[in-house]
């Protein structure tokens, strides 16, 4: 087996064990060595969200963004992309198209890493790309009225603006602090040979790439799991799916329930479950039927590639895809396995109690959290409302929206590899101060009808359900 055969394997081979491991809490006694039985914890849980990762979002999510950013450095010209997000293209246009991305592509950050490593690696100026990196997830119209339903009007309306605001000024400020390396990039890439005329007109790639994105929204719709949920005993209460696995399901409660309050998450094992059903809207109406809809998407990719594509073009396309996979699903998986250790040892009501109030420790707190921590599509919704409800300020509370999709620890690893550590550390740290600072502004002028502090989170005792915080 040649060199790039053994690194396919390895890849499937954790993929696989990821996804079919079967995992289950142990029973330890947390008394006798409450350091031990939390460590313990905390690595189940990284590998339950690892788990959770490999089944809901790197087939449905991460492979189809591999394969359009392959497509992307294929099929479109540098030249193109150059006159369109180029250092010298018109920055209104430029920057535009970018900053509103968000409302048609409606993925997380790590689906936009491999477009991001596509375009900037052909070409796309640092500001433009910036632009989109942080825009592209932040800017996600189903997260916007989510928001807006759940955590209201004001902090939808604010959230809008302020992600769409924020990406136009980073990706300025990146193109301002760093001029004179894109200008020796852009000179390099100017300087490369010019690729073969295209064999396909304009339009041909173009809906090959549409087709893509299609699929790639489709099969990473989002499922709020709102369910309606009736124990064996009768039980019968409203909750929000946070994670499943072949045994049990990990439930945020809406209202109180099973001796717990609302906003804590417990776990069931499945035989305690006698149904749970989806509350039914038109955004699960089409998560039902995501995969019949992506079905139609990918069949029509592979007709027009078998139409349009020779050999050598798809071989070029996929040896392309090869290699942004060989340099984001190590990292990625990496990273979302750490997020997970790190969750699991700082429970939300812990990081609820330093964000109660409205002052620079608070939203930078939360800004760093939004940072680090992965938030899939939508996510971060229900986690912000269970924060709040647990005492975290609305300045905060918006600080972490606006720094959360755009950036986690797995997407801070694979930005450092495309852009190389000084730009991604002045990326991060352009996102934290902007958060915090809008965090603070925004808490000022529509500050949280009341907060509750540290002394009044209490813990929640358990009987036969464990929840996942202590």
């Amino acid at each position: 087996m040649n060199r790039e055969g053994k690194i396919f394997a390895t890849f499937l081979g954790i993929f696989l064990f990821a996804y079919f491991v079967p995992l289950a809490t142990p029973s330890f006694s947390a008394e006798a060595s409450p350091v031990a039985a939390k460590v313990t914890g905390a690595i189940i849980e990284a590998f339950v969200l690892l788990q959770w990762y490999a089944r809901n979002h790197t087939l449905a999510c991460v492979i189809p963004a591999l394969f359009i950013a392959g497509a992307i450095t294929t099929f479109l010209t540098k030249e193109s992309v150059l006159k369109h997000l180029g250092p010298k293209a018109n920055k209104a246009e430029a920057y535009s198209v970018a900053s509103v991305s968000g409302t048609v592509l409606a993925v997380c950050s790590c689906s936009v890493l491999p477009m991001f490593a596509g375009i900037y690696r052909i070409g796309a100026g640092l500001g433009p790309a910036a632009c989109f990196l942080y825009a592209g997830p932040a800017i996600n119209v189903l997260a916007i009225f989510l928001t807006a339903r759940v955590l209201g009007f004001e902090l939808g309306v604010a959230r809008v603006i302020g992600a769409i605001v924020f990406g136009i000024i980073i990706g300025l400020l990146m193109a301002v602090f760093f001029r004179d390396s894109e200008q020796e990039r852009t000179e390099a890439t100017m300087a490369m040979p010019d690729q073969p005329a295209s064999k396909r007109p304009l339009w041909q790639s173009a809906a090959m790439l549409a087709a893509m994105l299609a699929f790639l929204i489709f099969s990473d719709w989002f499922n709020p799991g709102d369910k309606e949920v009736q124990l064996t005993d009768g039980t019968q209460f409203a909750a929000t799916l946070q994670y499943e696995t072949s045994e049990s399901y990990d439930l945020r409660l809406k209202s109180a329930a099973l001796g717990h309050e609302a906003s804590e998450v417990v776990r069931l094992a499945k035989s305690e479950v006698s149904s749970i059903e989806d509350v039914e809207t038109w955004v699960t109406q089409i998560h039902h039927n995501r995969w019949y809809l992506a079905g139609v998407m990918g069949i029509l990719v592979a007709v027009m590639s078998v139409i349009w594509l020779d050999r050598e073009d798809f071989g070029q396309w996929m040896g392309n895809t090869w290699e942004f996979s060989k340099l984001l699903i190590p990292l990625l998986f990496g990273g979302v396995f750490v997020v997970g250790f790190l969750g699991a040892l700082i429970p939300e009501k812990q990081v609820a109690a330093f964000v109660g109030d409205n002052s620079l420790l608070s939203n930078l707190i939360a800004s760093l959290v939004g940072c680090l921590f992965y938030f899939a599509t939508l996510t971060e919704v229900p986690i912000l409302e269970a924060l709040m409800r647990n005492g975290m300020a609305s300045g905060p509370a918006l600080a972490l929206l606006l720094a959360g999709p755009a950036l986690s620890l797995p997407s801070i690893l694979v930005i450092r590899s495309v852009i190389g550590n000084k730009k991604t550390a002045v990326f991060v740290a352009l996102v934290v101060v902007m958060a915090t600072v809008a965090g603070m502004t925004y808490g000022t002028f529509f500050p949280s009808e009341s907060s509750i502090g540290v002394e009044a989170i209490a813990d929640v005792s358990t009987s036969s359900i464990n929840p996942l915080e202590p």
